[in-house]
């Protein structure tokens, strides 16, 4: 192993591949607390310990992770990676609507850029919205749910020019942020984008430890991170699981040349939505309590009988309600995403196309009925599977008073496993090429 490390840096290609990743890595780390224009950085701290203090939770939670703390510290990157990944989840669903978007999909590299064009347009409008949003709720003072007066004045100067600045600057860190991303994909190790995810949930990790080992005793921390030792293991086993379908190709004579007679496979995973169904359900799951925070009561008037309802059911991690709320909206939600990115009636006219078929299964609509079969029972686990790794934790919160950004689950745990097994097999082809030995013999 470390001499297939030694190798890493030995080879100059890939040494300055790794050094350019790393180097943007940290520019997207230091502009994560570089407070925004007109922000009252102290008031920001000390909000943040407050909030730590007292173990609250926000609205904003998820988003924060993303950002890898940036969101509330009010800082240029603090919107992070976030408007990218809703913009191209939203450019992916618009393909069953639109079907222009889907003959773009279908042209190839001219097409997939075009798309890419979309998305970074839309990556912008959203940084619009969401600094706008983020803005005013910091000036309302509902950012942090603690009670703490200085929470109540984050923001420095309240004109328009101003709130415009600060719009201004955070959009501007969101496109910084999308075009560092593209930078290492072109120039580094990895998908870009995924590696800057990658590194906002990974620093959140040893201050969230810290805090259990300090709020609850050092025994209690070994045990969790024996625990989540073994729930890596298993976060690990099923994202590489698969269900391979066999796939043989009729011999076909052109010319003088013979083409196919191969066998080969369809690789379907038992997790194909990934982590996004985590993030659908989360964001239907803050909506309700958005609107019961821009809705609360006045001074000295009783607040509404819906508002306190979801005040008391809907924005508490470790209520039976929202867990099982939560649990079954992943549940549909992985059904719906799986449907619309992997569709049986393409796959089967493709193979169809280049006289393809399945042993046993005719060719055409029996084809398609028999790999939605297949799909609709392997989607199964991986739907359950994803609705326990995002209850870990809210389990964790209600148990051991960890933050419900707990390093070892939900969201985080799904992308740390899969960035990191994506990075490490492109650094293994890279030395293959270069080595013929990859990192493990």
């Amino acid at each position: 192993m470390f001499n297939a490390i030694g190798r890493i840096f030995r080879t100059p290609d890939l040494r300055r591949k790794l050094g350019f990743t790393l180097g943007i890595v940290a520019l997207f780390r230091l502009g994560s607390f570089i407070p925004a224009p007109f922000v009252d950085f102290g008031n920001v701290q000390q909000c943040l310990a407050a909030n730590a203090a007292a173990g609250a939770t926000g609205l904003y939670d998820l988003v924060n992770l993303f950002s890898g703390g940036a969101l509330l510290q009010l800082s240029v990157f603090a919107l992070g990676i976030m408007p990218y990944i809703t913009a191209s989840i939203i450019v992916q669903l618009l393909r069953v609507v639109i079907p222009h978007f889907e003959t773009l999909y279908k042209e190839g590299q001219a097409g997939q850029a075009k798309l890419t064009q979309y998305t970074r347009y839309l990556t912008i409008a959203l940084g619009v919205l969401q600094s706008t949003t983020l803005i005013t709720v910091a000036r309302s003072g509902a950012l942090f749910p603690t009670a703490d007066p200085a929470c109540s004045a984050l923001i420095t100067n309240d004109a328009w020019y101003a709130i415009l600045l600060m719009v201004i600057t955070m959009t501007a860190g969101t496109g910084l942020i999308m075009w560092m991303g593209e930078l290492i994909t072109e120039r580094g190790i990895g998908n870009g984008m995924s590696l800057l995810i990658f590194t906002s949930i990974a620093a959140q990790f040893p201050g969230s430890l810290w805090a259990i080992g300090i709020a609850r005793g050092w025994d209690v921390f070994a045990i969790v991170i024996l625990v989540g030792l073994a729930i890596v293991v298993a976060v690990v086993f099923v994202e590489q699981s698969q269900r391979r379908i066999p796939v043989q190709y009729a011999k076909r004579m052109v010319g003088r040349r013979t083409y196919g007679g191969n066998n080969t496979y369809i690789p379907i995973k038992v997790n194909m939505a990934g982590v996004v169904p985590v993030i659908f359900a989360s964001s239907l799951l803050y909506l309700p309590a958005l609107i019961a925070q821009f809705n609360q009561a006045k001074q000295g008037e009783d607040p509404q009988a819906w508002v306190v309802w979801i005040t008391n059911y809907l924005t508490k991690g470790d209520h039976p309600l929202y867990m099982l709320l939560y649990f079954l909206l992943i549940v549909g939600f992985t059904y719906f995403y799986v449907a619309i990115t992997f569709n049986p009636d393409e796959v089967s006219e493709n193979m169809k196309k280049y006289g393809g078929f399945i042993p046993g299964i005719r060719a055409g609509r029996p084809t398609a009925e028999y790999l939605d079969y297949v799909l609709t029972r392997i989607t199964a686990p991986g739907s359950i599977y994803l609705g326990l790794i995002a209850l870990i934790p809210l389990i964790a919160f209600s148990m051991v008073g960890a933050n419900q950004n707990f390093p070892f689950g939900g969201a985080s745990i799904l992308i740390i496993v899969g960035v990191g097994l994506e990075t490490v097999k492109q650094i293994d082809a890279q030395l293959q090429q270069r080595h013929y030995e990859g990192l493990l013999r």
